[in-house]
């Protein structure tokens, strides 16, 4: 497969012509100010750098106060260089002010460079989940014997026995004769017989001995 001919791009073109007039500004701005020969040249890369990192930095790690300040302290000076080399600035007279922004830029620029290219903006790994705990395997168990079944009918049950009659309870010849007459004294006054209570009340008698004497007098 033929590769694509090289076409020349016109912002490529554009970007390509901004950088060398700026980048000749601020070569003219630090000779100006002092800083000559291979310095006066040091001085565009450096800021072209800053500018550069710190406009990565914000593509590839998202917005970034850090990223930000940087860019625009690069940007500013670029900036500067470019408006101060227009002619509002005499270059043979460079104010002190300006010479001592021109002579702390590489401490400024090195401070900005490695800020940002140390400063802790990997997100940590997460720690690797728990390997999930090995599951034994299935074993299949045999049904549990269900009991015997008994099919011989049951026989009836026995029937309790009757419970044994009470003993008579003795009754003195005396106490039923005197019974008697209380019975015949209850009729003469109610015209009915007397009743086993009533009996048990006029003799004073416990309800057994009183059930026995009703039984004689009956």
């Amino acid at each position: 497969m033929a590769r694509p001919a090289l076409r020349v791009d016109a912002v490529l073109v554009q970007a390509v012509i901004a950088g060398a007039l700026s980048f000749a500004h601020l070569h003219d701005l630090a000779a100006a100010a002092g800083q000559d020969g291979w310095k006066a040249w040091a001085y565009p890369i450096s800021v072209d750098l800053l500018l550069v990192a710190s406009w990565r930095r914000l593509r590839v790690d998202g917005p970034s106060r850090l990223a930000w300040c940087w860019f625009i302290v690069a940007l500013f000076a670029s900036l500067g260089a470019n408006v101060a080399t227009a002619g509002l600035l005499d270059l043979t007279d460079v104010p002190a002010w300006l010479r001592i922004l021109v002579a702390a830029w590489p401490a400024l620029a090195f401070m900005g460079g490695t800020l940002l290219a140390h400063s802790a903006t990997d997100q940590e790994p997460e720690p690797p989940a728990p390997a999930a705990p090995a599951t034994e395997p299935i074993t299949e168990t045999e049904p549990e014997s269900l009991p015997a079944v008994d099919d011989t009918p049951a026989l009836p049950a026995a029937e309790p026995a009757p419970a044994a009659a009470a003993p008579a309870v003795p009754v003195p010849a005396a106490l039923v004769d005197h019974a008697r007459k209380v019975a015949d004294d209850h009729h003469a006054r109610t015209g009915a017989p007397i009743d086993t209570d009533t009996l048990r009340a006029r003799l004073g008698v416990p309800p057994q001995l009183a059930d026995a004497i009703a039984a004689q007098l009956a």
